[in-house]
């Protein structure tokens, strides 16, 4: 039997919508948090390290000619609502972790035009050594942002 989201996928990559954003971003690298997210009651209850990076694409032209706060986003922005979802109420999966990042940056700032959120875990039972093992999205106010 055919599964039909691998046919959705195909037409998804082939329209152009899995394009990298190109231009101007903020970045933020390497943001540190202790969490209550898992599927694992352990996970629930001890918490563990979560690493997040975020990516989060803007013409950054105005603020670079003005050299004024007033026409860019300041990071701290961003920081704060990774902040509060990473410190908040706990998710079962790191997909839903980092969807609530995206949509809730997308939502709140306007000027945000697409967003990269990476989430890892460096502490995980796996068979082997690790840095971390996460999950990254990129969500697009054009396709991902109700109007």
């Amino acid at each position: 039997m055919e599964n039909p989201c691998n046919d959705f996928f195909y037409e998804y990559l082939m329209t152009g919508h899995m394009d990298m954003p190109k231009g101007d971003k903020l970045v933020l690298r390497g943001l540190k948090f202790h969490g209550y997210h898992g599927v694992k009651q352990e996970e629930r209850k001890l918490g563990q390290k979560f690493l997040v990076d975020v990516d989060a694409w803007m013409d950054l032209r105005p603020a670079g000619e003005s050299d004024c706060l007033y026409d860019t986003l300041s990071y701290t922005d961003i920081y704060r609502i990774v902040k509060e979802v990473m410190e908040g109420p706990p998710k079962n999966l790191l997909e839903s972790v980092a969807q609530l990042i995206a949509s809730t940056s997308l939502t709140k700032y306007p000027q945000v035009s697409a967003v990269r959120v990476q989430v890892g875990k460096p502490h995980v039972a796996v068979q082997g050594p690790v840095d971390y093992l996460g999950v990254e999205i990129i969500r697009y106010r054009s396709l991902d942002v109700q109007n």
